[in-house]
């Protein structure tokens, strides 16, 4: 068996890692890798995810039977389509299934036809336009980029002025490109992320995790592309879980059938759980990151069985998904200048000390004469697991403080609300 995941991040990283502890024994192969995937796979540095004909050829060439994709950019640009049509097996949706992520717009519309809870919105499409919205608009008010932009092109305004502000970001400054802009509703209450492995016909959440969006403590500063997280989320059993995929992933799923896509691959719910209920924030077509580092790790079924059942149509039907008691947490080691720059080129320090405490996750290394440097803005994901969650945030920042480079920046406070909640659920 020959796996091929396209991307080179953290949460690539963490899907490497997982297949390689299947009992199958998969050869795996990964595209463009990075220093700490090269550990655990073939890594092809010179392919380009992006590059869909570069792939179909990689995937021939190699003898892929399966190609698995983690960043959004190849799915959005139809990298499943082009595979399935040389006969190469994929895992994730095609073109017209991912604009769920690629487009904020496309995505909200869907919603509103599924009767998935969501935010209020309004689609800006001109600075002019734009302007004119924000005179009936209530603060605070979220603004999203309608195209993907790395996790990074959604504002939260408080206040008239703020907002006014980012209208030039989006449309004066095009810090995002040429975008359209979502005007959203500002929801109030605590995020929760639902993934779920679609078969094209039926959803199978996974395991609930938590995400810190933005850079620091106290959920303050900018947002990123997430900066740590945790599964399991406590008061969300599986009771609950199941009630939320009905409500969340199952008529998404339905929708994209009926319109002639079925969606096949890992369907990310972000949902804000308000006083109103869950209210649904943003989809993503693929893995999430820094989820994935936190819910893999705990995953006891074989992930080779999971990708391979999720391509074919009603594949999952009657397949479990099962997950350890474990609790793990999630420490995002950042770059100095992230999320608006990225320093390069410091050497990592402590990394073989790291691993004895926690899992271990490259998610912005590279490799210069013979040592291991930063080269992104999150440079290195470090994943503690234990038997409860103060447990497994101890292993992750024991870990975290382990490593040392010029400029690290990490929160402190990942995980605090879940130890204190899970002391609390033992000792009732």
């Amino acid at each position: 068996m020959r796996i091929l995941i396209l991307g080179g991040g953290g949460r690539e990283h963490a899907i490497v890692k997982a297949l390689a502890r299947s009992p199958r024994q998969p050869e795996l192969f990964c595209a463009p890798g990075n220093p700490g995937i090269a550990s655990d796979a073939t890594c092809l540095p010179d392919l380009d995810p992006g590059d869909i004909t570069a792939v179909v050829h990689a995937a021939r060439e190699h003898e892929i039977n399966l190609v698995a994709i983690g960043p959004e950019v190849p799915l959005v640009a139809g990298v499943v389509d082009a595979l399935t049509e040389a006969g190469v097996k994929a895992f994730g949706p095609v073109k017209e299934a991912a604009r769920l992520e690629g487009s904020k717009a496309y995505a909200k519309q869907a919603m509103k036809e599924a009767g998935i809870p969501t935010a209020g919105y309004a689609l800006l499409r001109t600075r002019d336009e734009a302007l004119s919205e924000l005179a009936s608009a209530s603060f605070p008010t979220v603004l999203k980029a309608d195209g993907l932009a790395a996790g990074k092109g959604v504002l939260i305004c408080e206040t008239e002025s703020d907002a006014r502000e980012a209208i030039e970001v989006f449309f004066t400054e095009q810090r995002f490109g040429q975008t359209e802009v979502v005007l959203e509703e500002f929801l109030v209450g605590e995020e929760l992320s639902l993934l779920a492995i679609c078969d094209g016909i039926r959803a199978i959440p996974l395991t609930p995790a938590q995400d810190y969006k933005r850079i620091g403590d106290g959920d303050t500063g900018p947002n990123t592309g997430g900066m740590g997280s945790y599964s399991p989320v406590p008061d969300v059993g599986s009771e609950v879980l199941a009630e939320l995929s009905a409500q969340v992933h199952q008529p998404i799923v339905d929708l994209m059938a009926e319109r002639g896509h079925p969606f096949h691959g890992v369907l990310y719910a972000g949902l804000m759980m308000t006083a109103n209920g869950p209210k649904v924030l943003e989809y993503n077509t693929r893995f999430g990151d820094p989820e994935t580092q936190a819910v893999l790790p705990r995953l006891d079924s074989d992930l080779v069985e999971i990708f391979e059942a999720a391509c074919e149509p009603g594949g999952l039907d009657n397949f479990k998904v099962e997950f350890s008691e474990d609790w793990a947490v999630t420490v995002v080691l950042a770059s100095a200048g992230y999320p608006e720059s990225s320093s390069k080129g410091d050497l990592i320090e402590g990394l073989e000390r790291a691993a004895e405490l926690a899992e271990v996750v490259h998610a912005g290394t590279a490799e210069r004469d013979g040592q291991i440097v930063t080269a992104g803005g999150r440079v290195l994901n470090l994943t503690g697991l234990g038997p409860d969650a103060a447990t497994a945030r101890q292993r992750a920042y024991d870990a975290a403080e382990a490593i040392n480079f010029d400029g690290k920046q990490m929160r402190s406070d990942i995980a605090t609300r879940a130890v204190e909640r899970d002391r609390q659920g033992t000792n009732q």
